[in-house]
């Protein structure tokens, strides 16, 4: 449902304001001045390569870009409820074609990768066995992407039962909102393995902190990561997304992905 002004007309009119209504203004006074800032949603499996992507388009272009991380579903979720982004870079295809279908982008999808699972720790365990090391006593706590939102738990929970070892270990499991709560939970210590995204393992930040193994893909579904130019941007800065996104799909942007563990056709 977008914000209507004649709800806040009314309001004012009346001297009433309701504090769902406060809290709405607080969220649209924040983009009032956001000008020529790009706003790129991202899903949080590809924050650290679009972090890299950003820096090298800022570096040949005069535009400030800001990122939102969070899951795919949680992104989408705001962009079809107005959110002010121009571009979307999701952890599959599903969610960027639910945007189209909608109207709430200026064109079709494209896909910039196939990203890739992977199973990780910062503690002394062996994944000599594979999957199998996750029936080990010494694994008590395996975080995974919440599945309802985040391509990469629908990814984490496909191979599990691929593997047949879902029933043994799923009271292990703990959810988190996204890859990037998955990987907090991690780094913190709540959890001692995690499923989450070779882009995040490979990123510079993270490239040497623990261990991990990559997945067989022959136990998941392939993971398309789609971008999209949401509707947003023709209010915006229509010719500065139109950049980003044409550059992510440049010999360059390709290179960066590739970079980060993605499979780059």
């Amino acid at each position: 449902m977008k914000f209507s002004f004649a709800v806040l007309n009314n309001s004012i009119n009346t001297g009433i304001l309701r504090p769902g209504l406060v809290i709405v203004l607080l969220f649209l006074s924040s983009f009032a001045s956001v000008g020529q800032t790009l706003r790129i949603a991202v899903a949080a499996n590809a924050q650290f390569v679009t972090q890299a992507l950003k820096n090298a388009f800022e570096k040949r272009n005069p535009v400030k870009i800001e990122l939102i991380v969070s899951s795919s579903g949680k992104l989408t979720a705001q962009i079809e409820h107005g959110a002010p982004y121009d571009v979307f870079l999701s952890a599959d295809m599903k969610y960027p074609e639910t945007i189209y279908r909608s109207g709430n982008s200026l064109d079709k999808p494209q896909v910039y990768g196939y990203g890739k699972l992977v199973l990780w720790t910062v503690k002394g365990i062996s994944f000599g066995n594979g999957l199998e090391v996750l029936k080990d006593r010494s694994v008590k706590t395996i975080a995974v992407a919440n599945p309802s939102t985040a391509p990469y738990g629908v990814a984490a929970i496909s191979a599990l039962k691929e593997a047949g070892i879902y029933d043994v270990i799923k009271n292990k499991i703990v959810y988190g909102e996204s890859i990037a709560q998955v990987n907090q939970y991690l780094l913190s210590g709540v959890a001692d393995v995690v499923f989450t995204a070779k882009s995040v393992v490979e990123s510079p930040a993270l490239k040497n902190k623990g261990k991990w193994i990559e997945i067989s893909d022959s136990l998941y579904q392939p993971i398309q990561q789609g971008a999209v130019i949401l509707k947003y941007a023709e209010r915006n800065d229509l010719k500065d997304a139109q950049a980003f996104y044409n550059f992510l799909f440049s010999s360059e942007g390709k290179a960066v992905f590739r970079s980060f563990g993605y499979e780059v056709r």
